[in-house]
């Protein structure tokens, strides 16, 4: 019995650990929204449609089609209805968990910074009036939160993700993903993020079908060491991969062939899934989440504003 209230301590500790840091990225996140990203955020999705907002004054060069007849006569002078893009849109999360991302080389793994940024989406999403949805996905199932809005049940949300324990990094690789529950999960149009190692696999089961549903984005963390193995000479590594210690040389040359092999085959998986560079993201282990996703939304504003 001690146990379980020691665990049941342990666990609310953890949430609480984790509802503080939320605050502070939250923080943050209002700040970017006010002050940097302003109408960024709003137009790099698109809506479901346009909505009636109110009746304004018609201006010299305004669409004569959107003139309201009848206020007009009323008044006796020309007034117009104003549209505004529908908002009401759901941020569908799909976090990949699997034992690769446990790698890090630096202070932070690549989990860590992945819990960070999916985070940081979710926050965004809440400050916007969005609804979200989670997916947790690991090699040893799923657990699909429904579709939420406002403040508190979107920090419960994302506390309970930083709170899922990593899985075992001698078990299985490959997360289970339901590819085909993720059609129904969410309406049409809905944003959907997939955060992952993204491995070179294959492409997931019903991907073209997803695509034209919603709008996916991709979202990956990078450590260091895999852009560049460290050149200094010959050292002892775990690879949470295939969970054994082997000996990685900087300077050799076939060690280099192979890694750079390896990232190629994997930089193209990433780009085949996501074609449109606005569509994907790829962040460094160390590297400032929130301004990084700030300039993305940026880019996606201009793509559509254009077209």
């Amino acid at each position: 019995m001690s146990q379980t209230k020691s665990q049941i301590s342990d666990n609310l500790e953890s949430l609480s650990s984790s509802i503080a840091m939320l605050r502070k990225l939250e923080w943050r996140v209002r700040h970017a929204v006010a002050s940097v990203l302003s109408g960024e955020y709003k137009s790099s999705f698109r809506g479901k449609g346009m909505e009636f907002d109110q009746v304004v004054k018609y201006d010299y060069g305004d669409d004569v089609r959107d003139i309201d007849w009848n206020v007009t006569a009323r008044l006796g002078e020309p007034y117009r209805k104003k549209f505004v893009e529908e908002r009401e849109v759901t941020l569908v999360l799909l976090f990949e968990d699997t034992p690769s991302l446990q790698f890090g080389s630096g202070k932070r793994s690549k989990r860590e910074a992945l819990l960070e940024l999916s985070s940081l989406l979710m926050l965004l999403s809440a400050v916007n009036g969005d609804r979200v949805s989670l997916l947790y996905a690991s090699p040893t199932g799923y657990e699909f939160t429904k579709s939420s809005a406002g403040r508190g049940r979107v920090l419960n949300t994302a506390a309970t993700l930083l709170g899922k324990p990593p899985p075992g990094v001698l078990g299985p690789q490959q997360a289970v993903i339901p590819w085909r529950y993720l059609l129904r999960a969410a309406p049409r149009h809905s944003i959907f993020v997939w955060l992952s190692d993204f491995p070179d696999h294959d492409q997931p089961e019903g991907w073209n079908v997803i695509k034209k549903r919603y709008q996916p984005i991709g979202f990956r963390i990078e450590d260091p060491w895999e852009r560049a193995l460290p050149n200094r000479g010959e050292q002892t590594v775990y690879d949470p991969v295939s969970g054994r210690l082997f000996n990685l040389n900087g300077k050799s040359v076939a060690q280099k062939a192979a890694h750079e092999k390896w990232n190629r085959d994997r930089d193209s998986h990433f780009k085949k899934l996501f074609p449109v560079d606005s569509d994907r993201l790829t962040l460094q282990a160390g590297e400032d989440a929130l301004d990084t996703v700030v300039k993305l939304f940026q880019k996606r504003a201009l793509r559509f504003v254009r077209g």
